[in-house]
């Protein structure tokens, strides 16, 4: 004789083996949607905070800052001048060796 204490099924196959598409769309499009709707409106109130901050602090500038920039072009311009002038030079300063082919 033979006892069972626990009965245990054996039948592990689906009733019904199709798998239904329609539902993972669907969660997928849900998902979706709210991602992009959160997205909006997380952008939407980074433009507004940045909209509101104040911009009048471009508008201020020292006299340090001038005068070092005044400096830093008088550099260059003269920089600039003095290669014009060394290329003049090498422009009309006679060639030493005439012709070797001659």
């Amino acid at each position: 004789m033979k006892i069972e204490l626990f009965k245990i099924e054996k039948n592990y196959r689906k009733e019904n083996f199709e798998i239904n598409p329609g539902i993972y769309w669907k969660t997928i499009m849900v998902l979706a949607f709210l991602a992009i709707s959160t997205l909006l409106v997380f952008s939407y109130n980074l433009f507004i905070q940045t909209n509101k901050e104040n911009t009048s602090v471009v508008g201020k500038k020292d006299n340090k800052n001038e005068n070092k920039e005044k400096e830093k072009i008088k550099n260059a311009l003269e920089y600039f001048s003095e290669r014009e002038k060394k290329s003049i030079e090498i422009l009309n300063s006679p060639v030493p060796i005439v012709d070797p082919s001659l």
